[in-house]
């Protein structure tokens, strides 16, 4: 190994007992030189943590990766493509006990097995983050390569403790924010798992499977909880501080901020949606039958699309009901997605992605 070069990883050797670099760059005079001396059997190298490592290596002496590490435009990992640029749709049914990405016209893309699930998010990257059980958290690429895993039942204190996990959400700094109804926390962990904040949460009518539904952070760095089991919404900074609050009166599942500063609430039993300002008055509301054709029955997920329309869930309403709508603030039916052979009737996450 050249004096000048820069190690990135190291491992132990058995025989030697002393740390000898593993991962390394060098400079040539113009040019770049990545090295590795992993990979000497087949299941190493076949790991997406490895091909990873060297596509990015090769990227690094190519001068095709930016400053924070990503790939440059054009040179992006591949991701899941619609055939004829349609809608994407991630879903996840806890009766038909799948997660799947399939296009508007019902072509599946992909699919895995699950069992209880209230969360899913397609990644920049173009992996899947999602659950398996209450506990269970995976990553998994478009190739089905699991890349990373938690187990909340194991990790951070909570073995022989009672948890759930009802929400989660990957950061734009690359931790995965999880929120944990039992230990009543928001805790924020790194690749290895390991607790890099925690959050405490105030919860007066404590639940394992209650205390929390959808949890998200929000750019200036705060979370907005729904709390199912106290029939209200609660904003924290991050120490853990109730710095605003609205009480719902329903076992309210979804919450998301608007980009105008309001919050978004999906209203669970209430079978509604309502927007709410910062004084905590109701702005705009979307009631159970105010959709010809179409009932809200327990409203999940909610959010807001970037043409402005909201994304409105809309679990346990039957098969004549659309499971996922998209209704525009002056609430007209813009689009609806209906798939009971695919999936039943607990479906209580998606996302979709509008190409």
């Amino acid at each position: 190994m050249w004096p000048d070069a820069i190690p990135l990883a190291q491992a132990f050797g058995v025989d030697t007992k002393k740390y000898h670099p593993c991962v390394w760059l060098n400079h040539s005079g113009n040019a770049r030189v990545f090295t590795t001396t992993l990979g000497h059997h087949n299941e190493t190298m076949s790991h997406p943590v490895y091909l990873d490592l060297v596509t990015r290596g090769l990227l690094w002496a190519t001068g095709k990766i930016e400053a924070n590490g990503s790939p440059s435009p054009g040179y992006q990992a591949p991701q899941f493509r619609s055939p004829d640029e349609q809608r994407l749709i991630l879903a996840a049914d806890y009766q038909k006990k799948r997660i799947a990405l399939v296009s508007q016209n019902g072509q599946k893309l992909w699919e895995h097995p699950i069992q209880d699930i209230h969360d899913l998010q397609i990644l920049p990257n173009g992996n899947i983050l999602f659950q398996t059980s209450w506990t269970n958290l995976l990553e998994v690429t478009p190739e089905g390569h699991t890349v990373w895993s938690y187990n909340a039942a194991l990790e951070n204190g909570n073995k022989g403790k009672k948890v759930e996990v009802h929400a989660f959400q990957r950061l734009p700094n690359g931790l995965t924010m999880i929120a944990e109804s039992g230990p009543r926390r928001i805790i924020e962990v790194n690749d290895q798992g390991h607790i890099l904040r925690e959050v405490p949460l105030t919860v007066n009518n404590p639940d394992p499977h209650r205390d929390t539904r959808m949890v998200r952070k929000t750019p200036n760095g705060h979370y907005l909880v729904a709390h199912e089991a106290d029939a209200c919404i609660r904003e924290y900074n991050p120490q853990g501080v109730v710095v605003w609050e609205f009480k719902t009166g329903f076992k309210s599942y979804g919450v998301n901020r608007l980009a105008n500063g309001n919050t978004i609430i999906g209203n669970g039993d209430g079978h509604n949606v309502i927007v709410v300002n910062p004084q905590k008055e109701i702005v705009w509301s979307l009631n159970r039958n105010d959709i010809p054709g179409v009932t809200l029955e327990w409203v999940t997920t909610v959010s807001e699309l970037p043409n402005g329309n909201f994304l409105i869930g809309n679990c346990h309403a039957g098969p004549d009901n659309p499971q996922i709508i998209e209704v525009s603030p002056d609430k007209k039916l813009v689009w609806q997605f209906k798939d009971f052979e695919l999936f039943g009737n607990s479906l209580p996450c998606s996302t979709v992605v509008i190409p």
